[in-house]
Parts: structure tokens; C-alpha cells; sequence
């Protein structure tokens, strides 16, 4: 019974070219842990996908955003973004395999961390600060800010790092823009009009494209990395917030926070091929970022693909309090993941938590 509706539901969004898939061989399911951040409640849920349970809830800042995986698997960095009326300025670290907050890292002047990712060799985190209209470069042991590269765009948001750590692209909500920094140099480089409430960014896996959506324009840019121009804007409807890319570059991603669906594109064609809905959210919008603006969505919105072979993605869902599981080789929902209030943020480690806490 469960499979015929959701068959409907599919169904009833996706484009009418398209066979709908509820059934056939699933891919790999990924083992580790999956990071799952609960802003309303300043947790982190640390799940283990072989078996598909809570091991360990960990305390965070107020408001936790987003999460950066060390490349070894056994640090998360958690970005504290604070209330809306006391803007955070920490990071906490987590041991992944004791299942345990080591450390909160304080930035110091900067306001409202949000974007957070770890540079190759995983010494320095790439930080945004929105209030403070920056990128910082953060020593990820000590929490120095190494350095500070001014945006002078509205609303810093979300950071992608090219494959050689040598740029990093951030996505501006209010300026609706993508900002290239050169991280050899330490500047700008050039600001791109990614289009109305750029958010989400992704950088494809052979460095050639970044995807980001604008959420306000119903739109995702295509960027060509070499250029710096837009080559491509896609329909996304509604309110498209996060965009991420399978590690074989083929699948783009990106979840659609107002209609509530996940939308899947051919990379290479530049054209949606699926497009599957998340369970309704029962959850209320009560004292959550998005409050009841997008009545029964799930608002989903982080997106999480491990690396390898296209297996699984996870997809949080904000306003049902769990996370989705995607086959992609069926491009069925084939799980939910309980999590804790208000999921968003997540991040993936090959490494599992030794015991249950």
C-alpha cells in the first residue's frame, strides 16, 4: 500500500515524459554516520545508516546551520548562527568517534557563521560570516581567524571550494550573487549574478561548473568555472535552496523548499530527468526559520551525497523532523530517518560512533 502511494504522489509531479520508478535494484546503501543538525533544539543527531538509529545527540551553539567533515572523517565543525535576536559568532567541534563535543572555537568580531567547509589537508576551515559580509580562513584546531576576505555582498551565506582548494565560491542571498575568491591571493575575483536569493552552491566534481540556486527566481545558475559566465539557468520551482552534485559529476541535485519535491538534473544536459515529493511535514512551523510561509511542505532543504558510486542521498526535511533516504539508482524514496527539531544542516563520515550515548 505504501508503495502505491508514493507511486501516485511521484506520479503527480513528475513531468509527463518521464516513467515514474517505485521499484527495481537499489544501489549501495552507505554505512558511517550521517551529521544531522536540529536548529530549533541546538543539537546535533549523530545516526548510524547501517542500522539507521541515533547513536549519539550532542549539544551545539545556538542555531546550528551547517556542518564541515573533516577529511579523515573523525572531526565535524558546526557552524552556530545564533538566534534572530543574538547573532551567533562560535563553532563546535565534534568528536565523531567518541560521539562528543570537544570544543567550542570562538570567531571572535565576526557575526553569524553559516557556510563551513574544510580545505584540503584539513587544517583550515573556509568560514561565512553574514552579518559581517565576509569569508574568513579559520584555523580548525585553534579557531584563529587566519584571515579575513570582505564579500561586500549581502547576506554571505553558503561556501563550495573548487577540487584544488585554490577558489571558493559564495553564494550571496541578498546581493543574488556568487562572490569568487582567489584563496592563493587572498581577493576577490569577480562578483557573478546568479540570479533574486542566490543560496545554495555546489561545485561539479571535475571543478569545469558551480550550480547555484536562486531561490526567489525560481532558477538555478549554471556557472562556467573557467569564465565566470552563466551558461545555463534552469526552472526550479519553488524556492530552490540547496544544490548538490553526485561524485561522478552525472546528478545535480536540488531541493525545493516551498513545494516541497527534490528535483534531479543530467549535469551534462542541463535538464531535469526526476522529480520525486517528500512525505508532507505534520511538524509546526512554530519557532522554526521558515515558520508556516510554506504551509504543508516538509520544506526540505540540506542535501548530503557520500562519495562513490551514486548509492544514497539524504535529504533533510525541516518541517517533518526526519531525513529522506534516495535510492538514486531507482530515484525512490527508500527510507526516513528520524532526527531531532528542526533538521537542516548535514555532513556524512565513513567513521561510526564507538558506543551509544
Amino acid at each position: 500500500m505504501k508503495r502505491l502511494v508514493l507511486a501516485a504522489a511521484l506520479a503527480a509531479v513528475a513531468p509527463a515524459w518521464l516513467p515514474v520508478t517505485v521499484a527495481g535494484a537499489a544501489g549501495p546503501a552507505a554505512r558511517g554516520t550521517l551529521v544531522v543538525l536540529n536548529k530549533a533544539e541546538a543539537t546535533a543527531s549523530l545516526i548510524d545508516l547501517a542500522s539507521g538509529r541515533i547513536t549519539a545527540t550532542v549539544k551545539t551553539g545556538e542555531g546550528p546551520h551547517e556542518v564541515a567533515i573533516r577529511p579523515d572523517g573523525e572531526r565535524a565543525v558546526v557552524s552556530n548562527y545564533g538566534t534572530e535576536d543574538r547573532p551567533g559568532s562560535t563553532l563546535t567541534v565534534i568528536d565523531l568517534r567518541a560521539g562528543r563535543s570537544m570544543k567550542t572555537l570562538s570567531l571572535g568580531r565576526l557575526r553569524r557563521p553559516h557556510g563551513i567547509r574544510f580545505l584540503p589537508g584539513g587544517r583550515e576551515l573556509l568560514v561565512t560570516a553574514e552579518e559581517s559580509h565576509a569569508l574568513a580562513v579559520v584555523d580548525a584546531d585553534t579557531g584563529r581567524v587566519v584571515r579575513t576576505i570582505a564579500t561586500g555582498q549581502e547576506v554571505s551565506h553558503m561556501v563550495a571550494v573548487a577540487p584544488d582548494g585554490k577558489r571558493a565560491y559564495v553564494a550571496n542571498i541578498g546581493s543574488g550573487s556568487v562572490t569568487v575568491v582567489d584563496l592563493v591571493a587572498g581577493r576577490v575575483v569577480r562578483h557573478i549574478a546568479t540570479g533574486a536569493g542566490s543560496e545554495g552552491v555546489a561545485v561539479a566534481p571535475d571543478g569545469r561548473s558551480l550550480w547555484v540556486t536562486a531561490r526567489d527566481a525560481d532558477r538555478v545558475a549554471v556557472v562556467d568555472a573557467r569564465t565566470l559566465e552563466v551558461v545555463a539557468r534552469l526552472p526550479a520551482p519553488s524556492f530552490p535552496i540547496r544544490v548538490q552534485i553526485t561524485a561522478d559529476g552525472r546528478w545535480a541535485l536540488v531541493s525545493c523548499a516551498r513545494t516541497g519535491e527534490l528535483r534531479v538534473f543530467d549535469a551534462a544536459r542541463r535538464t531535469e530527468v526526476a522529480r520525486l515529493a517528500m512525505p508532507a511535514g505534520s511538524a509546526s512551523g512554530k519557532g522554526r526559520l521558515f515558520g508556516d510561509r510554506f504551509g504543508a511542505s516538509p520544506v526540505p532543504i540540506g542535501i548530503v551525497i557520500p562519495p562513490g558510486p551514486p548509492g544514497r542521498a539524504y535529504v533533510a526535511s525541516a518541517h517533518a523532523d526526519e531525513v529522506v533516504v534516495i535510492d538514486l539508482a531507482s530515484r525512490r524514496i527508500v527510507d526516513h530517518l528520524r532526527a531531532g527539531r528542526e533538521p537542516d544542516g548535514l555532513g556524512w563520515s565513513p567513521v561510526a560512533v564507538a558506543r551509544p550515548r
